[in-house]
């Protein structure tokens, strides 16, 4: 009988463990070395303009990993490169990516983190 209630104190605790574990590697997944960074850019006002195929762009995303997500970031590109969207015309965006900050400057090309850090006021992580 006494063993009877081992399995299932065992089988439980093994349940548990699978229920749990999932949220607690998503949680860490989640958050990304640069989510102050990107959230302050944010909030500063600072925007990248760019285009899906863009290389650069692309790695500029890649420079932010899971933090991106809090960037303030335009699309340009029109599916299958059929041009340039009007947000963007209307924004005179001729080069991308563009990082536009919040005091109205722009810059062209890659930027480092240091370079986005100088321009928009926000403090890089430690």
């Amino acid at each position: 009988m006494k063993a009877k209630y081992v399995i299932i104190g065992l089988f439980i605790a093994v349940l548990i463990f699978f229920l749990v574990k999932p949220n607690i590697t998503g949680n860490v997944i989640a958050t990304g070395s640069y989510d102050e960074f990107a959230q302050c850019l944010k909030n500063n006002g600072v925007k990248m303009y760019g285009a899906y195929w863009c290389p650069h762009c692309n790695n500029q995303k890649a420079m932010f990993e899971s933090s991106w997500k809090y960037i303030n970031y335009v699309e340009c590109s029109l599916p299958n490169n059929a041009g340039q969207t009007q947000v963007c015309n209307n924004a005179g965006i001729e080069a991308y990516p563009t990082w536009e900050f919040g005091n109205g400057k722009r810059m062209t090309g890659e930027l480092s983190l240091e370079q986005l850090s100088q321009n928009s006021g926000c403090g890089l992580p430690q």
